[in-house]
């Protein structure tokens, strides 16, 4: 064929994405097409309606990584082909997870370090369920050894992520959520007594709160437990979920005990692709020895030709976020993993401040102490708009900004949260701070289009 000559119907090397037969109709939706298409039309018209969503960079509801360097771009790829499960055919791949896994141990101050267990997941989420069972089979267990019934398990927590909500529907538990005190962030050490009893597989203590992004009294919450055992003789463990705050803690307020440091402390889990800064989706769980990891819940099992035992709820997953993980770790180091949280702290302190300059915003949570990130509310319960309204007008700049209410018994504050993440500097965060105030003044004036100048020489 001439090089110069284009056949109706085929795609050619003259041809681009929007003169292909593919370009001439919606892309398929409900049915398999019936030919092959060429791909790089294909790839360019999924792209391009990929455009649609918001920019992952602009995204501050979000806690997941939404910047990664070349070299970990390079080493996914590397990985494509990778199941993380197989770990005969992959041992390699295997052994860099258990490296993070003893990491992340002797990170957390685990008195075994290089003895304990743990795993790598496909987020916190999964891993919190992992922690949530070991507690529920080890309290089952010591049930039966007394001959008690094991038919009324209960979880106590305070304001959670939906996951826990999750765990326990999933596997037969009673949540028991305490309310959120006035003018508390989360959990408080004097509410443990009203929820704990004979049937608590264990308390659920947060490093990072959801709603405020405040940190849990860890420490306080196991003081009183150890008093409630002393008097009691109720023996409640904690699990530590630290799906934000467990790479943000050690590096930037080391001396905060809430970690294995705690003797209560039985396992934490984290996301590694939050303040990990590992690309989605791997998150992490580690128990404080490897006597709290109930046997039962560990399976020996054949697969893809070798013996290996298996203790995550997901089967195959690709294996380059753990490669990246590892990668950032050593890449990083405690001083670069300092640095990269103090950087989002200060950032985030420093929009917290422009925010309290505003006139309309109580803040709830500045930055200082527990996540980088900021939570505040109205001040005046009817300025004439919602935080929802603020959060609609932002939109139009492509801001992502969540507003939401309080868990139950605050229910009727309505919090507005900015997370700041790696890749998210002082020169973003004052742009924002700019169409916050932008938005206000269009809100009061009544939620109209910002007016534009007419045309004129």
């Amino acid at each position: 064929m001439a090089l110069h000559k284009v056949t109706r119907g085929e795609a050619t090397l003259h041809d681009d994405a929007y003169t292909t037969p593919l370009s001439e109709r919606p892309l398929p939706k409900y049915r398999l097409p019936d030919s092959p298409a060429d791909p790089r039309a294909v790839y360019d018209l999924v792209s391009s309606e990929l455009l649609l969503d918001g920019n992952a960079a602009q995204n501050l509801a979000t806690f997941c990584t939404t910047w990664s360097d070349e070299e970990t771009h390079r080493l996914m790829d590397l990985c494509l082909g990778k199941n993380m499960i197989d770990k005969d055919e992959y041992p390699q791949t295997a052994a860099i997870e258990s490296r993070c896994v003893h990491m992340l141990a002797d990170l957390w101050n685990s008195p075994e370090g290089a003895g304990t267990m743990g795993c790598s997941t496909t987020g916190s989420s999964e891993a919190a369920m992992l922690g949530g069972l070991a507690l529920k089979w080890r309290w089952r267990r010591r049930r039966q050894e007394d001959g008690k019934p094991t038919d009324r398990p209960n979880l106590v927590c305070g304001p959670v992520q939906v996951c826990w909500e999750k765990f326990a529907r999933y596997f037969d538990v009673e949540l028991r959520q305490v309310p959120l005190e006035r003018d508390a962030t989360g959990l408080r050490p004097h509410q443990l007594r009203d929820y704990v009893d004979e049937n608590t597989i264990g308390v659920v203590a947060i490093l990072g709160v959801t709603y405020t992004c405040d940190f849990e009294p860890v420490a306080d919450l196991a003081e009183e437990l150890d008093a409630i055992h002393a008097e009691t003789g109720l023996d409640v463990p904690i699990h530590v979920d630290a799906a934000s705050g467990g790479f943000v803690a050690p590096f930037v307020q080391p001396d905060l005990l809430w970690d294995f440091r705690l003797e209560r402390v039985a396992s934490i889990n984290t996301s590694g692709h939050k303040y990990g800064l590992a690309p989605l989706g791997v998150g992490w769980v580690v128990w404080r020895s490897a006597d709290l990891l109930p046997k039962d819940l560990i399976f020996d099992v054949s697969y893809l030709g070798g013996e290996m035992p298996t203790f995550a709820l997901n089967f195959s997953r690709p294996g380059g976020e753990i490669v990246a993980q590892y990668y950032t770790m050593l890449r990083l180091g405690r001083e670069g993993y300092r640095r990269v949280q103090q950087a989002c702290l200060d950032t985030a302190r420093s929009l917290a401040d422009q925010i309290a300059k505003m006139g309309p915003f109580e803040l709830l949570y500045d930055g200082e102490g527990a996540l980088p990130a900021v939570s505040y509310t109205l001040a005046d319960p009817d300025p004439g708009f919602t935080l929802y309204d603020l959060s609609e007008q932002l939109r139009t700049r492509g801001w992502q900004v969540p507003s939401y209410p309080l868990p139950p018994d605050r229910q009727e504050t309505v919090v507005q949260r900015v997370l700041i993440r790696h890749g998210i500097g002082r020169d973003e965060a004052a742009l924002l701070a700019e169409d916050i105030r932008r938005c206000l003044d269009r809100l009061h004036r009544g939620g109209g289009a910002e007016p534009r100048p007419g045309f004129h020489h």
